[in-house]
């Protein structure tokens, strides 16, 4: 375990590379948490403007899901600036970053099952909609969720105090969830929730669009509400497979290890944007601007802004 851990400190510490390109991907990585935060803080905007959308359970899960990134995205983007201005960090410290992570990190898949389920009920069953989505069930199933992700995290903190109630005044090299919380049964716990979380989403999704399908066949269906549905579907599984990226990436940490360390440090880059911070992006495109109701409220909102611009610049030449 300690040659284990020892291997991943050096390569992180390696990772961090020389001045200049250090400088370099650190604005690289803000510039796109920027924008990417931007844009959802735009569609958070503009479901609070409007009542239509904090009264629709649909929409409320998906602005769940637009500040779940955002905060997730924010937490992985300070902790990857942070491992370059502080060589060591109080464990206390990291346990708070890594503990926010790993919260919106498992949220997404629950949130997204729960976003499938809310559809199927709309397609299948869609007289009772109404009496079943409900936008106080609604922020009942995401303090669920919540709770839920608490149960892949918090134990591993009493685990470790248990064992080493000095633990949280350590300084670490790195802040990394497989450094800091590198108890045996914590890393066989983690394995066992991620496998059993990411089976169930993936059934539940499965279940989902086959019934929506069979749904659509039975009753035949053309006015393009369950074709929409399925495509919906599809677009949860796409962005769950992006989600998975997170899971997998101790393992493609280890097999960029193997590389030459000039190389490695650039696959390390390359592969911290794909998993951490495109797929954030996936939520905004997906919904936002596929759902024609947001789109249209979202479009208004920024050609009025647009306007209001064009009128000041205006009539500040004319003054």
């Amino acid at each position: 375990m300690n040659s284990s851990v020892n291997v991943s400190v050096s390569s992180s510490l390696t990772y961090r590379g020389a001045t200049e390109t250090t400088v370099t991907r650190n604005v690289i990585v803000i510039a796109l948490g920027l924008v990417i935060n931007y844009i959802n803080g735009t569609l958070l905007h503009t479901f609070r403007k409007h009542q239509i959308f904090y009264t629709n359970p649909r929409y409320i899960l998906f602005i769940h899901l637009v500040v779940n990134d955002m905060i997730q995205l924010t937490t992985s983007i300070s902790l990857h600036v942070f491992s370059y201005i502080f060589y060591n960090m109080n464990a206390s410290i990291c346990c708070f970053f890594i503990v926010v992570a790993n919260f919106t990190t498992q949220n997404t898949p629950l949130n997204l099952a729960v976003m499938a389920a809310e559809c199927y009920i709309a397609v299948c069953f869609p007289l009772r909609h109404a009496e079943l989505c409900t936008v106080k069930r609604t922020y009942i199933l995401i303090s669920c969720i919540w709770v839920l992700s608490s149960m892949s995290i918090v134990p591993d903190i009493f685990i470790h105090l248990a064992a080493d109630p000095l633990w949280f005044f350590y300084y670490i090299a790195y802040c990394d969830k497989d450094i800091l919380f590198r108890h045996p049964v914590s890393l066989q716990k983690r394995v066992i929730t991620y496998i059993m979380s990411l089976t169930i989403v993936w059934f539940t999704l499965l279940f989902i669009y086959l019934k929506i399908f069979f749904t659509a066949q039975a009753v035949n269906l053309v006015d393009g509400n369950a074709k929409k549905a399925r495509n919906t579907i599809l677009l949860h599984g796409f962005q769950l497979l992006f989600c998975m990226l997170t899971y997998v990436d101790p393992i493609v940490k280890n097999m960029i290890i193997t590389w030459p360390n000039y190389l490695a440090s650039e696959l390390r880059f390359v592969w911290y944007i794909f998993a951490h911070i495109l797929p954030r992006f996936i939520s905004p495109i997906v919904y936002g601007l596929r759902d024609k109701t947001f789109k249209q409220y979202l479009k208004n909102y920024l050609l009025c802004n647009i306007r209001t611009d064009s009128k000041s610049v205006f009539f500040s030449k004319v003054g």
